[in-house]
């Protein structure tokens, strides 16, 4: 496969990568992400990945961010296509259970809740309409947006939202063996919820089963004048839903070809459904030379913290896959 699976007619002048980062109290279940040393550490993830991401390096903790096994996390990936591009990124906190260690852009959001038992996102409509904002901001400084997220536990909420929307997906996961009973016994325990309290609103349905991530990308895609193209997988695919039931346009989607081609997942078969652009990535990590990220084609970890979409960003900016392998294994040798 080459390296992009089609070749977009995008024409841009500044792009800009963007990142919103968000907690739910779901990833802190057992089992059902592996995003994290523990899953009471889930919660630190994604304040990591942007600080890995906007300083080049964690040193607000002691961590190497690779996990137990060498695969590296897909913030690496991220900061090293930054780095090529020389695109600064903008992280976005859509709410955190921890206060993050860098700057970003804060829309005074809160830590998803678990949607088994009480509404994951109290403040959709609020979140949604501050995300709106930012997109028009946004606007202002760039004609292409790049956007991912880093949510530890989304591709359970992702599960639920999906499936409330009324599409039968499967959605992918950090584990090389996707913990798909887990999340589908959680994903009708919240279904349940949500049918007997009538809810069919698509914000509400963010309100009773989302993740605070799913509104705010929501409306800075809404807000945004130019070109979006959400960077992440079945997680932005949720997204991209929530966008269609409310009547919204929908950009694209990039992914790694680890979650396109994921057979625990069904990406493809859900982007067709709701009717998304869709496209991937083939970093060829099997043969660039490092053991860390061959892993990702044996199905660990896949993707996240906008991974795909720089990796794509970095491709239509004009580097040639020779230039990205080589910034990937440059920027590696420190957790090598």
């Amino acid at each position: 496969m080459t390296f992009l699976s089609h070749e977009p007619d995008i024409e841009f002048t500044k792009p800009m990568m963007g990142i919103v980062i968000a907690s739910t109290m779901l990833s802190t279940v057992p089992g059902v992400s592996a995003a994290g040393p523990s899953p009471e550490a889930t919660t630190l993830t994604p304040n990591l990945d942007a600080e890995l991401i906007v300083n080049g390096a964690i040193t607000s903790m002691p961590i190497i961010p690779v996990s137990p096994s060498g695969c590296a996390t897909p913030a690496t990936l991220t900061r090293a296509m930054m780095e090529l591009t020389g695109v600064e990124p903008i992280i976005v906190n859509a709410g955190l259970k921890h206060t993050p260690p860098i700057p970003c852009v804060d829309v005074y959001g809160e830590c998803g809740n678990d949607p088994r038992t009480e509404d994951a996102v109290p403040k959709a409509e609020e979140l949604f309409k501050k995300g709106i904002s930012i997109g028009k901001a946004w606007s202002n400084y760039s004609d292409l947006l790049v956007l991912g997220e880093s949510v530890p536990g989304g591709t359970t909420t992702a599960l639920c939202v999906l499936r409330a929307l009324g599409y039968e997906s499967e959605v992918s996961s950090s584990f090389i063996d996707n913990p798909s009973t887990l999340k589908t016994e959680i994903c009708a325990t919240v279904l349940k919820r949500i049918k007997n309290d009538g809810i069919t609103a698509p914000l509400d349905i963010i309100r009773y089963a989302g993740d605070p991530m799913m509104p705010v990308v929501a409306g800075i895609v809404k807000g945004y004048k130019g070109k979006v193209v959400l960077a992440g997988g079945t997680q932005l695919l949720s997204v991209a839903a929530l966008l269609k039931n409310m009547g919204e346009e929908l950009p694209a989607i990039v992914t790694t070809t680890y979650v396109y081609n994921d057979k625990s997942a069904s990406f493809i078969k859900t982007a067709e459904e709701i009717g998304i652009t869709a496209w991937c990535v083939d970093p060829d990590f099997g043969n660039i030379g490092n053991a860390g990220l061959a892993r990702y084609c044996e199905g660990e970890v896949k993707e996240g913290a906008g991974a795909g979409g720089a990796l794509w960003l970095a491709k239509v900016m004009g580097h040639s896959k020779e230039e990205i392998s080589e910034k990937l294994l440059d920027f590696l040798k420190d957790y090598s």
